[in-house]
């Protein structure tokens, strides 16, 4: 940004010294010129070593986030697994919402308490206390439910690891933990004010940030069948499953869509042999195709499942894509063998594809 300001005075004041020129009699111009002129200068630029440097950073603060995340991976299986469920466990924490309320005597409320927090610029000038996280539980839920209580208990050895992480890394701004029963522990602490009916809709198991993480990236084939027993309502209803099959997925998510009968037929036949990423474009592309499929001829499934596991394996050794989690999809109106030979052949004895 400094080097175009540059670059940009010294378009601007070359200008300025051509107006000046035009109108020679302009003493002011002149004068502006002249200050102008000895403040800026003109610095060549090695574009390439700019780049690289760009590249250098960059690569080293992703580092620095994917440490501060690895810190508090290890430090929430170790202490969820020490940690032994105790159905009649009490504990005292901070919650989010309740934090410094009073009843009408006066006194903290019960999860509540004096929690110290302060204006703090690198936090949008919001006021935090950066030596406690908060634990935010959705209105709908018990906040004192046994598997609420046990999992905040365990999950407050995640404290020392938020703050040790900030002091690495001052550059970092919120941290936070979603749990599977539904609370949410974040980092640095703030109170969390309810809207006009009292209610917090916010649940981190649904947002898209847990959702990934949770269902983790995946490779899938759908295989529709378009065989001659698909006429009419059938397919209208196999069309639909698959469009929200698609819902489903995420942007770390790899698919294609097959449709089968006596010969295979991609949905989409520019991408032919290959996955593509399941983001928003990708997915109404494949929907608008979806309309163009028919029903005919005789199903032949053990095409279609042999097309898609060497579709699977072909783009796995691409390096893309996800090894762990790979699944078939069959959209059809019933199937007229096991195909034990096939499944024989390309998943057992280690069913990587489900």
């Amino acid at each position: 940004f400094p080097q175009q300001v540059k670059l940009w005075a010294s378009a601007f004041g070359g200008e300025m010294k051509s107006i000046s020129a035009k109108y020679s009699g302009s003493q002011l111009l002149q004068k502006k010129y002249k200050e102008f002129e000895r403040a800026v200068r003109v610095e060549e630029i090695d574009g390439l070593r700019l780049v690289k440097r760009l590249a250098q950073d960059m690569e080293e603060m992703f580092h620095k986030k994917a440490q501060a995340m690895k810190r508090l991976v290890e430090a929430a299986e170790e202490a969820h697994l020490q940690h032994e469920e105790d159905a009649d466990l009490q504990y005292e924490y901070f919650n989010a919402v309740l934090i410094n309320e009073v009843n009408e005597e006066g006194n903290s409320v019960e999860l509540g308490g004096e929690f110290i927090l302060q204006p703090n610029d690198h936090f949008n000038n919001l006021s935090v206390n950066l030596s406690l996280s908060v634990v935010q539980v959705p209105t709908n839920m018990y906040n004192k439910d046994s598997a609420i209580v046990n999992g905040v208990y365990w999950s407050e050895a995640l404290n020392k690891v938020f703050v040790d992480n900030f002091e690495k890394d001052p550059s970092l701004i919120w941290q936070y933990f979603g749990s599977a029963k539904g609370f949410f522990r974040q980092y640095p602490g703030i109170k969390w004010k309810p809207d006009e009916h009292g209610v917090i809709a916010f649940d981190c198991r649904n947002r898209k940030w847990y959702i990934q993480a949770a269902t983790s990236p995946k490779n899938v084939v759908i295989l529709v069948d378009v065989s001659g027993s698909m006429k009419g309502l059938r397919l209208t209803i196999a069309k639909q499953t698959v469009s929200s099959i698609l819902d489903t997925l995420g942007d770390d998510d790899f698919f294609n869509i097959i449709a089968y009968n006596e010969e295979l037929h991609y949905v989409e036949p520019c991408l032919n042999g290959t996955l593509v990423q399941a983001d928003v474009t990708n997915k109404d592309h494949f929907r608008e195709h979806l309309d163009k499929l028919f029903a005919q001829g005789i199903g032949m499934l053990d095409v279609g499942l042999t097309e898609a596991f060497n579709l699977l394996s072909d783009f796995n050794e691409t390096g893309r894509g996800s090894e762990c989690s790979q699944a078939i999809m069959l959209v059809t109106d019933g199937a007229v063998d096991t195909y034990d030979a096939i499944f024989a052949k390309y998943n057992w004895p280690d069913r990587k594809v489900q």
